[in-house]
């Protein structure tokens, strides 16, 4: 396909459509064909370069099964003076795939701290997303969330959706996608973030090379509706369980179709904000109100936040943690109520911190779990499922989830706390199926009540905690102090 893509900039526009069209088709051609009987794909990779000879990639993962992968970094070919040509910081990417009457697949790429040829070219992070639905009688994609930040070429801002000459020896465009399908044959489509290609050498990289920088593509289509059973209607409808405000509105499992996703994403009105809820290196893609047949309502009710088995879990906002424990769905999981109101749901922990015990007021920033895949999404990619349960549409119990896709992305992803060595609780198994112990994560002490700003904070952190659990032995030692974004010194306070 990239062939073909490479091909098509020379060519006139109607020509470009033409292929574009063709190389959508064929370039996923297994995955498309499995889905014409109704079914979903999803594939993705992080870079790769594509020279006369020879190249290099990070690895190219598929689904189903949902998959992630984590790259700490990337490198290829000797520049003029030594070093890398290309190289990244962090290359992450991840896919997911459900087939069905509802089909949806997701597929993510994202690096960051992008540098080619010593520094000519680069970027602060490059991400492809592409996402696709289907159920009979329509199917819909999109290629939003792809995008690129800080990507300057030749000393040239280049946005997003935009391109650029590379003096005599190539050139550079951004956001490159394609679709193709019909209601009645499903979605399929594709982006590249980046694609730079070398019409002389240059670098150390010989003329013909192309450097496909963030790469996502899916495929649905739906299957036929199953035939109903028709049955006999009740003369009375049940009454639903009054809710309570320390009751957290819990996923049930068994398919009850009782309303369709909200389509709103109100203002939270959160004291004091907002941060990411997990720390470290993620993957997420929009799949909230996607199909899942086994919950209330089914569908989605969050975001899968990919991440690596033990990374920390964050309260995203201060307020009150409850619901702490074991449920079917959604295994080792909690809920914290802000001071607005607003529920945030965890789920699929591998462990809590001492800081995760029911009626505990936690600040934003504060650890309160591990990423694991406990409940039903054993066997699953590591990750955290996440809501957000806005306080004006908790009359609707569960089903009162918004898409936090929009908010996950504003959020502020947490810098400034270290992680020296820890101490976690999991259940001891005697409620309900909950796993015996065994997720204990004793590579850092229990930094649950630290403040990642206030350097005495984690020192006194690293004491044993309180909780169950194994607590590691801490190895303590002095953390240098942080300076905030502003470079102005900062005193105690929320880690945000």
């Amino acid at each position: 396909m990239h062939n073909a893509s490479l091909v098509a900039k020379r060519l006139p526009f109607v020509v470009v459509l033409a292929l574009t069209l063709l190389s959508t088709a064929s370039a996923g051609a297994s995955g498309w064909q499995a889905s014409a009987s109704g079914g979903a794909t999803a594939s993705a990779y992080a870079i790769k370069v594509v020279a006369p000879g020879g190249g290099g990639a990070t690895p190219t993962i598929s689904a189903p099964p949902d998959k992630v992968q984590f790259s700490g970094g990337f490198s290829y070919g000797t520049g003029v003076d030594g070093g890398a040509a290309v190289s990244t910081g962090s290359a992450d990417a991840s896919v997911s795939a459900v087939a069905g009457t509802n089909a949806t697949a997701t597929a993510s790429a994202e690096v960051s701290s992008l540098s080619l040829f010593n520094g000519e070219i680069t970027a602060a992070s490059v991400t492809a997303r592409a996402s696709a639905t289907a159920k009979p009688g329509s199917a819909t994609g999109s290629v939003s969330g792809s995008g690129v930040s800080g990507l300057v070429a030749l000393g040239q801002s280049v946005a997003g959706g935009g391109s650029a000459a590379l003096a005599d020896w190539g050139s550079l465009r951004t956001i490159e996608s394609g679709s193709s399908g019909t209601s009645a044959t499903g979605y399929h489509g594709f982006v590249t973030a980046v694609d730079i290609h070398l019409t002389a050498d240059h670098g150390g990289l010989p003329a013909g090379t192309s450097i496909l920088v963030g790469y996502a593509e899916v495929a649905a289509e739906a299957a036929p509706p199953q035939p109903t059973t028709p049955t006999k209607s009740k003369s009375k409808a049940a009454k639903a369980p009054a809710t309570t405000k320390g009751r957290a509105p819990e996923p049930k499992a068994g398919f009850l179709p009782i309303r369709q996703p909200p389509t709103i994403t109100p203002p939270l009105q959160t004291p004091g904000g907002h941060v990411f809820p997990v720390y470290g290196p993620s993957s997420f893609t929009d799949t909230f109100g996607a199909f899942r047949g086994d919950v209330s309502g089914g569908w989605h009710h969050g975001d899968d936040i990919f991440a690596p088995l033990g990374a920390p879990l964050l309260a995203c906002a201060s307020g009150t943690v409850f619901s702490v424990g074991w449920n079917e769905v959604g295994g080792n999981r909690l809920w914290i109520r802000d001071g607005a109101g607003n529920l945030y749901y965890y789920a699929h922990l591998s462990a809590f911190s001492p800081m995760a015990v029911n009626g505990n007021k936690v600040n934003a920033g504060d650890v309160v779990g591990f990423v694991g895949n406990t409940g039903d999404a054993q066997g699953t990619p590591f990750h955290l499922h996440f809501e957000i349960h806005p306080v004006g549409l908790l009359g609707l119990g569960y089903d009162g989830a918004v898409d936090p896709t929009t908010y996950l992305t504003a959020w502020k992803h947490l810098q400034d706390v270290s992680f020296e060595g820890g101490n976690a609780w999991a259940p001891r198994g005697a409620v309900g199926k909950a796993p015996k112990s065994g997720a204990y994560l004793i590579s850092s002490s229990d930094i649950s009540s630290a403040d990642g700003l206030d350097p005495g904070s984690l020192q006194r952190a690293l004491q044993p905690g309180r909780g169950e659990g194994i607590p590691a032995a801490p190895a303590a030692r002095r953390l240098p102090a942080r300076q905030p974004a502003n470079g102005q010194p900062t005193a105690a306070g929320p880690s945000r």
